[in-house]
């Protein structure tokens, strides 16, 4: 089985307000609401690319009910911890200013529930998927990446890290099959600059060196490259299109790089799935659907 996990989900209510004026009440001409979160984000583009997964995480309040619901009518399983205090966060996003964001805070996770997420992700064993994804909530330790990694440590799961710094960097030791640092943080790690895909492929070695399995290092309209665990490099420029929506292309990236490894076992295929499934989000109103994801594919492979 393949699972997710979204420590901090949201609502993400994605409008658009013409001419906005600080200071001024502003009226949306366009309104979206959809749940968010990068382990969501992955369920979901692995759902529209026909594959199953599970939703792991922790939900509150009426939003937090809401987010169930809507995943549920989307076709996604959710097996999220009711948390009875608080409430799940909203997140507003202006689409009239790129990159304008208000995030929520989400509730706060005692450690008793925390322990039931452990709970849960400690009946994952051999052949089974887990995607950890994004930041975790300041209620909870700031290790609870390398927690669950050093549980099922041996079991066979293959476990994808998207994380930044010190979340990504303790957890190397626990070999995660799958990393998928940008180039910029890849960069902030080792106190570098990394503007081409020839720049970061000694720090990708290195941080294979310190046990990733394979790493893979989106760059934006650079493209990426794939350092592979043979030592193989795979790099391809940015596919050609129109930037529409930036949000959740890095998570569409590691749900397309999976789901072309678990169907192939071939990392050239996985790379190209991974480019195709990130970019035709980035170019999409939405998360990419299968069909915008098989477009781009072919325009990368010319197949």
């Amino acid at each position: 089985m393949i699972y997710t996990v979204t420590f901090n989900p949201s609502l993400d209510y994605i409008v658009s307000v013409e001419d906005f004026k600080l200071g001024l009440t502003n009226r949306t001409s366009s309104e979206l609401m959809l749940p968010g979160g990068k382990g969501i984000n992955v369920s979901t583009v692995l759902m529209n690319l026909g594959i199953e997964s599970t939703a792991l995480g922790f939900v509150a309040g009426f939003t937090g009910n809401e987010i169930v619901r809507r995943l549920k009518h989307m076709g996604v399983k959710t097996e999220f911890i009711q948390i009875e205090e608080g409430m799940s966060r909203i997140n507003l996003k202006l689409k009239s200013i790129d990159g304008t964001e208000i995030n929520g805070q989400g509730p706060v996770i005692s450690d008793m529930k925390a322990a039931m997420l452990m709970a849960q992700v400690n009946q994952l064993g051999e052949g089974d998927v887990l995607f950890l994804s994004g930041s975790i909530p300041a209620s909870m330790p700031d290790d609870a990446y390398r927690k669950i990694m050093e549980k099922l440590d041996g079991r066979g799961v293959q476990i994808v890290v998207d994380a930044t710094r010190d979340l990504l960097m303790n957890v190397l030791e626990y070999h995660p099959f799958l990393i998928k640092p940008n180039n910029h943080e890849l960069g902030e790690i080792f106190g570098v600059e990394l503007e081409t895909r020839t720049d970061v492929i000694p720090y990708g070695r290195k941080l294979q060196e310190m046990g990733a399995v394979n790493v893979l290092i989106s760059m934006a309209g650079e493209g990426a490259v794939l350092i592979d665990e043979n030592g193989s490099v795979h790099d391809a420029p940015a596919p050609k299109g129109t930037l529409v929506n930036g949000v959740g292309a890095g998570d569409s990236m590691v749900a397309g790089f999976m789901a072309g490894w678990m169907e192939k076992q071939d990392y050239e295929y996985a790379f190209h799935m991974g480019i195709s499934a990130g970019s035709a989000s980035a170019f999409s109103e939405n998360l990419a659907t299968r069909e915008e994801i098989e477009a781009v594919y072919r325009q990368v492979t010319g197949k």
